[in-house]
């Protein structure tokens, strides 16, 4: 039962306003559906924004987490302890990585890199050898630093000074980074698919042209994999479909299917350099994340689910177009497998939010990505059938856009 002491005004009144939450507040979720305190129904295509890879209460995870509750929650780091060692041992079987480090949010892992690649450099180059290299519109996480490395000043500004020797360049624009690259340049920091910054996704041969260059200027090549890893685009992470290799990946969000966890996956010869009491966390490897993200990694590391992905979204991406042939909204659709975006026109221009909340209105949870795209990102094993349901109540909202 829902506590009726509880509502949305509660929010306004006790919260930091940094959130606009909507009206409704979930209250119980099951696979790719959730319930409000009303107890009315939403089809959820947002994943918890590509969090929730299995949906809500998957029997196996919060069995996995029960488990593990029983038996062990937090050790700190100056233990380790067998769930950990699990899931590490999984990650290194099964990507390029030979070291993993564990923390808790995408931020953190984002921000691990990024001290790895600088201390890399300090280590082992000339002392001016700082320079990270990110991307007008990429998103990598809200610590100062990971925020500064975003290429939307409009989340970092106002804060004071900034940590500096940070260049923004244009995506996928190989010609501009060759330019700014020098022996100064410790890391090239990328998202593999823009998720935050409109779903778009990354040219095959700018990923290659990056990979190059890294090599030609021994800067590390970071691949921010926090919203396409764990089958989000159809391969287990996306540069597995690309033809490059990075120096360090980092994973969160889908990584632990709803428990927060992340993780910084590297090699041996960069991994050497953070040698003990040169970074940590608190939280990070505890036994009850990684029992979890452990027995999710299993259940999205499967080929009759990595390929049910594409699948689906050929449906999405299927009905969005038949919607769009009777109502014209979107200029395109683009992205890749279940992380997917649908850019409104130049007539609907800066109406996602109207959109998506016309979508709750009609029992559908789905995602803005910006101001003008409407962005899909549902559990990795949502059914077909609620893949239809779902485009039928988008088409209503589509319809109730349009008048």
């Amino acid at each position: 039962m829902s506590n009726p002491a509880i509502t949305r005004a509660l929010f306004d009144q006790i919260m930091v306003p940094n959130y606009a939450p909507l009206a409704m507040i979930p209250v119980r979720g099951e696979g790719s559906r959730v319930w409000d305190q009303e107890n009315r129904e939403y089809i959820d295509l947002t994943g918890g924004i590509a969090v929730n890879a299995l949906g809500h209460a998957h029997p196996e995870l919060v069995t996995a987490l029960t488990e593990q509750a029983k038996k062990l929650w937090h050790v700190s780091n100056y233990y380790t302890n067998e769930p950990a060692l699990q899931l590490a041992q999984q990650i290194i079987d099964n990507t390029f990585a030979e070291k993993v480090f564990f923390a808790n949010s995408g931020a953190e892992a984002n921000e691990a890199a990024l001290k790895l690649a600088r201390r890399f450099a300090f280590d082992n180059y000339d002392k001016e050898k700082t320079e990270i290299i990110a991307f007008h519109h990429g998103f990598h996480g809200r610590t100062f630093f990971t925020v500064s490395a975003g290429g939307s000043t409009s989340y970092s500004n106002g804060f004071g000074p900034k940590p500096g020797d940070i260049t923004h360049l244009d995506y996928n624009d190989l010609s501009a980074l060759e330019n700014a690259m020098s022996d100064k340049t410790c890391a090239v920091l990328l998202e593999p698919l823009q998720g935050e910054g409109g779903v778009l996704p990354i040219d095959k041969s700018f990923a290659q042209g990056v990979r190059k260059l890294c090599d030609k200027y021994n800067a590390l090549m970071i691949l921010d994999e926090v919203q396409t890893g764990m089958g989000r685009t159809g391969s287990l992470f996306a540069y597995m479909a690309l033809g490059v290799i990075p120096d360090v990946l980092t994973s969160a969000k889908s990584l632990g299917a709803g428990f927060p966890i992340s993780a910084m996956l590297t090699l041996d010869k960069f991994a050497s350099c953070l040698t003990v009491g040169t970074h940590g966390t608190t939280f990070g490897g505890n036994p009850l994340a990684c029992a979890v993200a452990s027995k999710a990694f299993e259940l999205i590391n499967n080929e009759t689910l990595l390929n049910g992905v594409k699948e689906k979204e050929h449906l999405i991406r299927h009905a969005l177009e038949k919607i769009n042939q009777q109502y014209d909204v979107f200029k395109e659709v683009r992205g890749a497998g279940l992380l997917l975006g649908a850019v409104l026109n130049d007539q609907y221009q800066d109406r996602a939010k109207d959109l998506l909340l016309a979508s709750a209105d009609q029992g559908l949870l789905v995602l803005a990505a910006g101001a003008n795209v409407i962005r899909f990102a549902p559990a990795l094993n949502i059914s077909h059938q609620e893949i239809d349901q779902a485009m039928d109540k988008f088409k209503q909202a589509v319809k109730v856009l349009t008048k």
